[in-house]
Parts: structure tokens; sequence; C-alpha cells
């Protein structure tokens, strides 16, 4: 009688992402959102870029769209962050600026689960001017998008130091110029919408360039 034995079997933990990956998710986040205001403003009748925010997107039968748009990339952001703080392990930099766009990303949770007040014209049937009093869910929705665009600006301050330390100096001085843009769009968002626009999109695609160098410079397993 004979007796066959077979080979132990073993299994592989699933490879966790690099963080390239994570850092990707950030890269592609501002793109994305953009991408799909752009395109929702251009179709949604009633919308005016020079009148509405893309906030407003959130609001209507498709409104579902823009609440999508912004669940995924305050998921991408929030990745962007883990990735960050693998890249940035002992670095200058390298325990806040990742916090920080954690707080970026968590922001646009949160713009998601509260809609912005419907004005000027939009959606369709809504009063074309401002309403008098700021809804709860309205008030929510604006202090999301604050807190979590001071923060961004925060955060390319304390990456300015960490360019300084690496000796790159023009990523030194864009980083921290940037807040300023951002700064003086929303300063500017009492005269036109798009001010706050270019703002907000400035911020984003800031966010976009500073991930993609550091997606170039990071370790591939992490430190």
């Amino acid at each position: 009688m004979t007796q066959t034995l077979s080979a132990p079997i073993t299994v592989s933990a699933p490879a966790l992402p690099t963080p390239q990956a994570l850092l990707a998710g950030a890269a592609v986040a501002g793109p994305l959102f953009l991408g799909a205001g752009l395109l929702q403003g251009l179709t949604r009748d009633g919308f005016d870029f020079t009148r509405n925010a893309l906030s407003q997107l959130s609001l209507g039968g498709l409104g579902w769209i823009q609440v999508t748009a912004f669940v995924l990339t305050g998921v991408l952001v929030i990745a962007g962050a883990v990735g960050m703080r693998q890249a940035l392990r002992d670095a200058p930099g390298g325990t806040w600026a990742p916090r920080l766009i954690g707080v970026f990303g968590a922001s646009f949770l949160l713009a998601g689960a509260f809609a912005a007040d419907p004005g000027a014209g939009f959606p369709v049937g809504a009063p074309e001017a401002s309403t008098a009093s700021m809804s709860t869910h309205g008030a929510l929705h604006m202090l999301s998008g604050m807190v979590g665009y001071l923060a961004l600006c925060a955060a390319f301050l304390v990456l300015a130091r960490h360019f300084a330390a690496q000796n790159r100096r023009g990523w030194a001085i864009a980083t921290r110029i940037a807040p300023a843009g951002i700064l003086a769009g929303f300063a500017g968002s009492s005269a036109t919408v798009l001010a706050f626009t270019a703002g907000a999109g400035l911020g984003l695609l800031c966010l976009t360039a500073v991930t993609a160098r550091l997606m170039a410079t990071a370790n591939p397993a992490g430190r």
C-alpha cells in the first residue's frame, strides 16, 4: 500500500499598491473632476459657467453624475495622500503634506454628501437670484470646500520645504506661488464665479503636477 503526499499549498498575500500607483490617484483626480464638470456644464440645460459654480451640477435629475465625481475625486486624492506618505517618509514635509492632502480629499467626500444650494437659474426653474439664506446642506458644502482648499494651500507650502531640501528650486517656487493664485481666485468670486472656478481648477491641476513629480522620484516599493 502506497501513500501519496501532496505538496503544501502556499497562498501568497496580495501585492500592496506601490507609492506610484497611489500617487497616480491624486494625479488623475483633478483632470477627472474638471473634465466631468466641463462636459456637464456644456450639456446640461440652464447651466452657465459665468453664473453657476461646478458644485451646482450636483442638483437636478442628473446631479448623481457630479456627486459621483465628487466622491471618486475624494477617494483618489486620499489614495494619493497615502502614496505621498510612503514616498516622503523621513523626508522634509513627509508628515504634514500627506495629512493635509488627506483633508483635501475628505472635503470632496463631504461636498458630495452635502449639495450646494440652487440659484442663478440652475437647475432649470431655480430663482435667478441667489437665495436670501443658505441652507444647512449648502453651508456644509461651502465649509467643506473652504477647509479643503485651505488644507491644499498649506500642503503646497509644506511641499515647498520638501522641494527646497531636494534642491528643486523651480518646484519650491511654484508650490509657494500656487496658494496665492488659488486664494486670489476665491477672492475674485465676489465679482464673477469664473474666478472661483479658476482658483479651484488651479489647485487641482497643481496637485496633479506635484504628484506626477513625486511619482517620478518615489521608491517603487516604498521605504
